[in-house]
């Protein structure tokens, strides 16, 4: 793969750095020559999940506080704002003062934020594959909630502060611990036994490999200079046509016997979604597996020349191998 590397001594600030996406990206900037800050709540525990990436500089400090941002974010040229409120919890309450911390650090340091965004914005009538500029009517709460966010962005731009959003599909891989593949399809840190599917078989459903989003992100760092003050990405990643590929990819790196492919309980998360908050939220998104949403990514290759795709069973089987599901080998 073609790199092109950044001028020396770029220096990015990773906000969530210890979750899935913050993990991989950082890993891809490293490994094109940047240097990497990251903003952590417990440096030690950050540390240790980082070290084996290489030199991290594990700055102590909370995303929530402004101060602790702006400080972190001194002298940087890149800040890649990848936290996420953990599991659906108070999206709004938690998600836009983060952000809104970020875009007044980029303003006093001059960075260009990088949002790694998902599809939350579209309904279920838009028109596929989705462009950057298809209309955003969501119809959810978080699905508002990500529309307001990249209008924060985009109203930030008009004020120097220079962003841009690339948007994938759900999120596959060995370090993504709020993905639906690890806390839907599989049980990481068990042998794999059966996988669960939760959408239609028939229905399209597109998924990013984590490595190869992280990649995509890195090489529009290394040309962010070039870029207009705000854009918009869309990734296209692995689409399937028939989503039970998805399922069906696991069955092939489990070897023989495949195990069983089992539906997903909506039944019961349904009829316990009163009582349990989780539950909730996941019927607010049901209408995800429900719908073929598709990613256009014709404007991403034209800037990189290819977007970075690993083969849909290496990292299936890498995926697994680092979740605990499978044997290392």
């Amino acid at each position: 793969m073609t790199e092109t590397l950044p001028k020396p001594h770029r220096t990015a600030l990773l906000i969530g750095a210890t979750g899935g996406i913050g993990y991989e990206v950082t890993k891809a900037l490293l490994r094109h020559g940047w240097r990497v800050r990251a903003l952590v709540r417990d440096p030690a525990r950050a540390t240790a999940r980082l070290a084996a990436l290489g030199a991290v500089d594990c700055i102590p400090g909370d995303a929530a506080r402004a101060t602790d941002v702006a400080a972190a974010a001194r002298g940087v040229d890149v800040i890649v704002h990848a936290a996420n409120p953990p599991r659906y919890r108070n999206w709004r309450g938690l998600a836009i003062p983060m952000l809104q911390n970020s875009i007044a650090a980029g303003r006093q340091s001059g960075a260009r934020l990088i949002f790694p965004g998902n599809i939350y914005n579209y309904a279920a009538d838009v028109a596929c594959p989705i462009v950057e500029q298809a209309p955003q009517r969501p119809t959810t709460r978080k699905g508002a909630v990500r529309v307001e966010m990249e209008e924060m962005l985009r109203a930030a731009a008009g004020e120097g502060v220079r962003s841009l959003v690339i948007r994938a599909g759900d999120f596959f891989g060995g370090h993504a611990p709020s993905s639906n593949f690890s806390n839907l399809m599989v049980k990481p840190g068990r042998p794999l036994r059966s996988v669960t599917y939760p959408g239609r078989a028939a229905v399209g459903h597109a998924w990013a490999y984590l490595p190869d989003l992280a990649e995509a992100i890195a090489q529009l760092a290394d040309r962010e200079r070039d870029l207009p003050a705000f854009d918009t990405f869309h990734f296209a990643g692995h689409w399937f046509a028939r989503g039970i590929e998805m399922a069906e990819a696991v069955q092939r790196a489990a070897g023989d016997p495949s195990p069983p492919i089992r539906s997903f309980p909506w039944s019961v998360v349904r009829a316990l979604s009163p009582f349990v908050a989780l539950f909730r939220e996941l019927l607010e998104m049901k209408y995800l597996w429900e719908t073929p949403l598709s990613l256009d990514n014709r404007k991403l290759v034209a800037l990189l020349g290819g977007e970075p795709h690993t083969p849909l069973d290496a990292a299936m089987g890498a995926s697994l191998r680092e979740l605990g599901c499978l044997p290392r080998s």
